[in-house]
């Protein structure tokens, strides 16, 4: 019999960078800490990084949005 589910990184086509990795741990404590909601995710992301990698370096719901969107391709 054939397992049907995903495999944890059947989709990937390439490992992740280190800022990958460091921003999928922040995340992670995120979610441990309850935290949920975009806003505050990203308030989160501000205070303990990685700093996002724009101009800036500062968090904002569109900036999360769209890295999020580009990792997804």
């Amino acid at each position: 019999m054939t397992d049907r589910y995903l495999e944890p990184h059947q989709a990937r086509t390439r490992d992740n960078t280190p800022f990958e990795d460091l921003l999928a741990d922040s995340i992670e404590r995120a979610f441990a800490e309850q935290i949920h909601d975009l806003p505050t995710l990203v308030d989160f992301l501000n205070r303990v990084g990685p700093p996002c990698p724009t101009e800036s370096g500062l968090w904002t719901a569109d900036s999360y949005q769209t890295l999020m969107s580009k990792l997804g391709e």
